[in-house]
């Protein structure tokens, strides 16, 4: 499995040595890896819920210098800490890769697998067994467009003509992708960013209430990004194409939290001030020690408890959840 995404996914490409080092701030997460976690999250990321499902091993970061060719076989994570879809997203926040760079990162690391391969037939094979997961689009709203102090895309466009601006870039890397080989994709729609603490702590309402506006700006994407897998699967009969419908999702669980066994709906478990909902977990910070009952672990991911509920629904779930298959049956293929 090989992994293009943002922080919600990440385990340590921005700064390998400082991922290492945020591993072993206690609380924080658990070392799964023989480097670092990089997570911002109490545990495991829902890749990290896939892979048990799917029986594989936690993929390392492609950031980590110890990443050798049988550890590149198993699968790498590309994903970075507010990297986008766009280009420039995030680059106020300092290094980071975009998806762009993402892609470029994997094709180097297949440049030396297929080396490897004897036959080229058997290199094809693995390609066309392997599975890329993609969660992007909630940095280019977070860390773009909806920071109009900084960038001037909320301005030079409309939600809907912004969403589709994303879908342009994201369908161009997702078919160099395509190119490389690879035929199985899941592609997780965003989540209602209206419902992070970050959002409702910023909106001059209620902080009880989901900002309307932000959520209905994500559905432009979601709904662009569900038509593009319907084309996707249409335009390339070879291949299969997965919407992760990570909004509904999450609506279900934040809507029945007792159902779930969550307490707490609208604030981030750890972050100085964490009931303000405006930044993320700090080293040596003091978290909740109720972790399980909160849905967010701060002002903008999930904690582990949640994770696992989404890498479940992915995995088995009917196509509310996960169209048009589930991952159990995509690696069946």
């Amino acid at each position: 499995m090989f992994v293009f995404g943002d922080s919600l996914v990440d385990n340590g490409n921005n700064n390998y040595l400082d991922s290492i080092a945020k591993s072993n701030y206690y609380p924080y997460g658990i070392d799964f890896f023989e480097g670092p976690t990089g997570r911002f999250c109490n545990g495991k990321t829902v890749i990290d819920g896939m892979c048990d499902l799917l029986g594989l091993p936690y993929l390392p970061a492609h950031a980590n210098p110890n990443l050798n060719f049988s550890k590149l076989l198993a699968g790498v994570n590309y994903a970075s800490a507010a990297g986008g879809i766009l280009d420039v997203t995030g680059t106020f926040l300092g290094g980071r890769y975009s998806l762009k760079q993402q892609v470029l990162n994997f094709e180097e690391d297949l440049t030396e697998i297929k080396a490897s391969f004897s036959h080229e037939d058997d290199y094809n094979k693995f390609l066309s067994k392997s599975i890329v997961v993609m969660v992007l689009g909630s940095n280019d709203y977070i860390n773009n467009y909806l920071l109009p102090t900084l960038y001037t895309s909320s301005y030079t466009y409309t939600p809907e003509q912004y969403a589709n601006l994303l879908l342009n870039e994201y369908t161009r890397q997702i078919l160099a992708i395509l190119s490389l080989g690879i035929r199985k994709f899941l592609l997780a729609g965003v989540g209602p960013l209206g419902c992070i603490p970050n959002q409702r702590a910023s909106s001059t309402g209620s902080t009880d209430q989901c900002v309307g506006q932000v959520n209905q700006m994500v559905g432009y994407f979601n709904r662009g990004l569900r038509s593009l897998v319907k084309q996707l699967n249409t335009d390339h009969p070879g291949s299969v194409f997965l919407y992760g419908n990570t909004f509904d999702a999450l609506e279900d669980i934040l809507g029945n939290p007792t159902k779930y066994g969550f307490t707490v709906i609208d604030e981030g478990c750890c972050g100085v001030g964490r009931n303000h909902g405006q930044i993320t977990c700090l080293p040596f910070a003091i978290p909740c020690t109720e972790r399980d009952e909160y849905i967010f672990w701060d002002a903008f991911h999930p904690t582990e408890a949640v994770n696992m509920i989404l890498a479940k629904r992915a995995y088995t779930g009917p196509p509310d959840d996960i169209y048009p298959i589930n991952l159990q049956q995509l690696a069946q293929l």
